[in-house]
């Protein structure tokens, strides 16, 4: 066999030659981080889950006008809908209201509030027709 065609892998030859100069501890990169090793100096905290809310989209009982309905929400306040449902109007240009428990946003605006939703940690969740 010619021996030409083989590389040698005893550390005989530079870094252009040698696939494994950098791992033998006497390349450039010994004792050196990778970059995108370097830039993570702490674990991220994981996401709370808060949380399955059921959105739905009604028309029934409102005179043909369609509704976005989130029900479902377990463990939290009054006050925190109010401050979801005014986020809610306010990204989607429309009105809305906290009633019986459950938030309404007029118009099909699902998408919107899924987005608000999920940024607030909840899991939504499409139900319904």
């Amino acid at each position: 066999m010619n021996d030409s065609k083989h590389i040698p892998t005893d550390g005989g030859q530079g870094f252009a030659q040698n696939l494994f100069y950098a791992l033998s501890g006497q390349g450039p990169s010994a004792g050196v981080e990778p970059s995108h090793l370097a830039q993570r100096t702490e674990p991220r905290p994981a996401r709370k889950n808060r949380g399955r809310v059921d959105i739905i989209r009604q028309t029934a009982g409102r005179g043909g006008k369609v509704v976005t309905v989130i029900k479902g929400f377990v463990g939290i306040g009054l006050p925190e809908k109010e401050r979801l449902a005014k986020a809610m109007q306010k990204a989607c240009g429309t009105g809305g209201t906290v009633k019986d428990g459950r938030i309404e946003i007029q118009g099909d605006k699902r998408t919107e509030v899924a987005r608000i939703l999920a940024e607030a940690d909840f899991r939504p969740v499409f139900a319904g027709g």
